[in-house]
């Protein structure tokens, strides 16, 4: 009797950690760039008793690589990736890589995210641009013009699959491996004058919010049946002398 509690409890655990991530998915709905968080369980099976009897993990979140909806936006500085590369700017302990390519030039002339950071180049240096020189010009290989001279070039990155990515921000990321620098523009490519949005879909996330809150629910009922029957078990038993 005491197992089905303690299974039952495991899902609610499992299932908490599942709505915290679906909720934080919502709420960076219109998040430039943003990565949806997923979550990995694993089935953790005890021998304990005379049966084996199998318990939930409390999960293991991980972020999401689909790509976003790109939407135009005819601002020059506005970058947008096609394919599954990743920019890079230049965090406060290194490479952070990010597909929200709202860029802005300071008076200085460097090229930065919107919360000011230095977006860097393949060999990952800072772009600097001349703030005199006009609107500058992206092609797909990143490389920008103006007047038309090549004053630097956007570098791409591909992130390996096997590579563990820890959130930085809202739409960062560090990798545990560094990012392979594209050298292929066929698959991958910049497009100016446009934006990549969440990859979050909202329909989705609120279909999988009412299922988790109704297994929620579900466990809850099962640990308060477990229960009941335990302390009828034990009045009808009696206390032990």
């Amino acid at each position: 009797m005491q197992s089905s509690l303690y299974v039952a409890l495991s899902a609610q655990v499992a299932m908490e950690k599942r709505l915290s991530t679906i909720a934080n998915n919502v709420s960076n709905i219109n998040t430039s760039g943003f990565r949806a968080d997923e979550v990995k369980f694993e089935e953790i099976l005890s021998l304990a008793a005379k049966e084996n009897v199998s318990f939930a993990s409390s999960g293991q979140n991980f972020v999401s690589r689909r790509t976003g909806p790109v939407i135009k936006t005819d601002n020059p500085l506005d970058v947008a990736i096609q394919g599954e590369a990743w920019f890079a700017f230049n965090g406060p302990n290194g490479a952070v890589y990010t597909r929200d390519g709202r860029l802005r030039m300071n008076e200085n002339g460097d090229l930065l995210t919107v919360e000011g950071f230095q977006i860097l180049d393949a060999g990952g240096a800072p772009i600097a641009l001349d703030p005199m020189a006009g609107t500058p010009t992206i092609s797909r290989d990143g490389t920008i013009t103006q007047g038309g001279n090549q004053v630097g070039a956007i570098g791409l990155f591909n992130l390996r699959p096997d590579a563990k990515l820890t959130r930085y921000a809202n739409s960062g990321v560090i990798s545990n491996i560094p990012g392979d620098v594209v050298q292929d523009f066929n698959s991958n490519g910049i497009q100016q004058g446009y934006s990549e949005g969440s990859n979050v879909n909202p329909v989705l996330e609120m279909t999988k919010m009412i299922a988790v809150q109704r297994s929620f629910e579900s466990a809850a009922t099962t640990i308060q049946e477990s229960e009941s029957t335990l302390m009828d078990a034990i009045k009808t038993l009696g206390p032990s002398t």
